[in-house]
């Protein structure tokens, strides 16, 4: 079973984006540039990214899922 978690490995500010990426199985530059997209139309990309950072967990450090 699958979970979200903020990434460790490949992250550029708190690993939210790459964590969702590796949770849909897509790359990670497409994860930033909607937040990025949604932070130009109206700020909510902004919202969601801090609200993510507080609300995912981060990656267990023995990667045992």
């Amino acid at each position: 079973m699958k979970k979200l978690y903020k990434s460790r490995s490949n992250k550029k500010i708190s690993g939210i984006c790459a964590g969702i990426a590796e949770y849909l199985d897509v790359d990670p530059t497409i994860i930033r540039l909607i937040f990025a997209i949604g932070i130009l139309f109206g700020g909510a990309g902004l919202w969601a990214y801090i609200i993510c950072a507080l609300i995912i967990p981060d990656e267990p450090v023995n990667n045992e899922y």
